[in-house]
């Protein structure tokens, strides 16, 4: 019985680095990309919304989630993909193969953010909390998913304390273990 290909999730809040993380273990590992934040960036888009607009939409209307969801379940179940998402690692728990957790204090996300976007730290900081806090309680309601229990996770990378392509050795290295212990494991 030939296995499918791994599914690779990397979760952590907005300006963790997980998209640039994510990206990045996809070109080395020549893996399919997909994003669940820009689907709801999209989505925000179609509606004339803003991220802050769709998050308050969003916990009054749980097919929102959902429907980023089921898509991200889709994708997930056929492997080959490494799929940059807040929610996933504890949503597809027992369909990833591996689960990176990417983590920085919040001063340096907001300014990540603010730089990548041109925008005022302030803004960026109230947005960002507002935002988080929102996840929090929708993922809290929909699945029972406690975003702060890392235990989900194969490893977790600190992004203020390592560089892009240190965080990607590390996630690298933690990939290939747990895959060979996957491999490894009977049918």
């Amino acid at each position: 019985m030939k296995r499918r290909p791994p599914t690779i999730v990397v979760s952590g809040p907005p300006g963790s680095g997980k998209s640039t993380l994510a990206r990045m273990i996809a070109e080395r590992l020549k893996l399919q990309y997909y994003s669940t934040g820009l689907i709801f960036r999209e989505m925000a888009r179609r509606r004339g919304l803003s991220l802050e607009e769709l998050s308050k939409l969003a916990e009054q209307d749980p097919e929102i989630d959902r429907e980023i969801d089921s898509r991200t379940i889709e994708v997930a179940k056929k492997g080959g993909v490494v799929i940059d998402s807040h929610l996933a690692a504890w949503l597809l728990r027992d369909i990833a193969d591996v689960k990176v957790g990417v983590i920085a204090p919040l001063r340096v996300r907001v300014e990540r953010i603010a730089r990548r976007e041109n925008r005022d730290p302030e803004e960026v900081e109230r947005e960002t909390r507002y935002r988080e806090e929102s996840e929090r309680r929708r993922f809290w309601r929909y699945y029972r998913v406690d975003l702060t229990d890392l235990s989900v996770f194969d490893i977790v990378i600190n992004t203020a304390t390592y560089n892009p392509e240190e965080a990607l050795e590390l996630a690298l290295h933690a990939i290939d273990l747990v895959l060979k212990r996957r491999r490894e494991q009977p049918f």
